[in-house]
């Protein structure tokens, strides 16, 4: 792989470091909204629907994880 390839590779790593931090807040976000509902709508269908939306965006947080070492590990090879 040449350092052009490398350099556009890097700069995917960067986009996807910003993409795992945004990912990351609104994730911290809407636990925030989930800790703070009041208890009479803890279990309802907009509590569950938060829910889901934090364990899916804790699987896309994990997923750029792991494209950003497998990237990391092409620019190695």
């Amino acid at each position: 792989m040449n350092n052009r390839k490398r350099a556009a590779l890097r700069q995917a790593i960067e986009h996807l470091n910003k993409a795992c931090c945004i990912v990351s807040s609104i994730t911290d976000q809407e636990r925030d909204s989930l800790d703070n509902m009041p208890e009479n709508l803890q279990g309802g269908t907009r509590y569950e629907q938060i829910e889901k939306a934090i364990d899916h965006l804790e699987n896309a947080s994990e997923n750029i994880d792991e494209a950003i070492e497998d990237i990391e590990s092409a620019c190695i090879t």
